[in-house]
């Protein structure tokens, strides 16, 4: 009851338009405080820190910003690429090539249209020079388009060895997360220029996608590498129920939509994963869903009771869930109750937490967590 207190006031207060900050939230590592960094955002989706700690973030209308620790937003960035904003489509995610500081790569992925209303997730990079995208150029487009509004996924994550992977949703097309054919409900394993790395798992298979790394997912919004392991976690989307965190292996089936722990909008059951064992089980499931969209594992010295843990925004959990990974085993370990729906999650320099509030109604957010004594 307090908790659900605690949560209804917070929502409340950080939807004011004047708000700067609220009373601390007690955590398992002492009291936290909420400050708003920026507001009047348009559906902001994707963050990127930047060194020097200004962020690059992404409104799903087709504008990228960059804004400075002091809350000052830039005009929109020149140079980004047109995109569909139909339903769920948009300006998605950013990354920061990893030798960003040398070669000023900035990777955005997005929803592109195609003939006859199409559309599917497509990735490209540009250079950042004075404040615009120079020489954008697209270097991976999912396959096929298809119509519809939904579930492009859209998570760019580098790998310590220099590889990026790209998570996509299955368009709300079902089947077709099961057919290697296409990259529908798939992870995708590139080089960092977009071609195809030679150790991708079905490279030279004349039925499959030579990108695809996993399969049989349905929406992945949510992706980060464990730093301790190298492993790559992904948080998915569920139907009605089964929201899922994935350890993701390398041509791994994970059986969407054959099994799920949810069941059909309609109300149809669907078989239980355990009722499969050739699918990869998730690690934890969550039922009711939390709508699981960003995810960082942190490292930061200000909070070191959380230092190893993947924190994930919750859209319709309104929280930034904390989850604790062993091996490939991982159990819900803590919530920060925020009242908001949370779409993106970034570490900043010194160990606090950036969020990305992304509201149906209202302009969107950032917020910064830290300690009581950093505020």
């Amino acid at each position: 009851m307090l908790r659900a207190l605690v949560a209804s006031f917070i929502a409340a207060t950080l939807t004011a338009p004047a708000l700067a900050e609220v009373q601390s939230i007690e955590t398992e590592a002492g009291p936290v405080t909420v400050t708003k960094m920026a507001g009047d955002l348009d559906k902001p989706w994707g963050a990127a820190l930047m060194p020097g700690g200004d962020l690059l973030v992404t409104e799903l209308s087709g504008k990228l910003l960059r804004v400075t620790p002091d809350g000052t937003k830039s005009a929109p960035l020149a140079g980004t690429p047109e995109v569909f904003t139909k339903g769920q489509g948009g300006l998605m995610d950013v990354a920061l090539h990893p030798d960003f500081e040398n070669n000023r790569l900035v990777y955005l992925s997005f929803a592109e249209g195609g003939p006859d209303g199409g559309a599917s997730t497509a990735l490209g990079r540009g250079r950042l020079e004075n404040d615009r995208i120079e020489d954008f150029e697209v270097i991976f487009r999912q396959q096929p388009k298809v119509t519809g509004p939904n579930h492009f996924g859209n998570r760019i994550v580098f790998s310590p060895d220099g590889y990026l992977f790209l998570t996509l949703g299955e368009r709300f097309k079902f089947d077709p997360a099961q057919d290697r054919s296409n990259t529908l409900g798939a992870v995708v394993r590139l080089n960092d220029d977009g071609s195809i790395p030679q150790d991708n798992p079905f490279v030279g298979d004349d039925g499959a996608e030579d990108a695809i790394w996993s399969y049989g997912h349905r929406n992945i919004e949510a992706a980060a590498i464990d730093p301790k392991t190298g492993q790559l976690w992904i948080a998915e989307m569920g139907p009605l129920g089964g929201d899922e965190f994935n350890a993701i292996e390398k041509g791994a089936n994970y059986g969407w939509p054959t099994v799920s722990k949810g069941r059909h909008y309609s109300g149809e059951n669907i078989p239980d994963p355990s009722t499969r064992s050739d699918f990869h089980e998730a690690a934890l499931y969550w039922t009711p869903v939390i709508s699981p969209s960003g995810m960082v594992f942190y490292e930061g010295d200000a909070f070191p009771e959380w230092r190893g843990d993947a924190f994930i925004g919750a859209l319709s959990g309104t929280a930034l869930v904390r989850v604790e990974t062993t091996g490939e085993t991982a159990r819900e370990a803590g919530r920060i109750p925020l009242g908001a729906r949370i779409r993106d999650v970034v570490e900043a320099a010194d160990g606090s937490i950036y969020v990305l509030t992304n509201s149906k109604t209202e302009p969107g957010n950032i917020w910064r967590l830290a300690p009581l004594q950093q505020r």
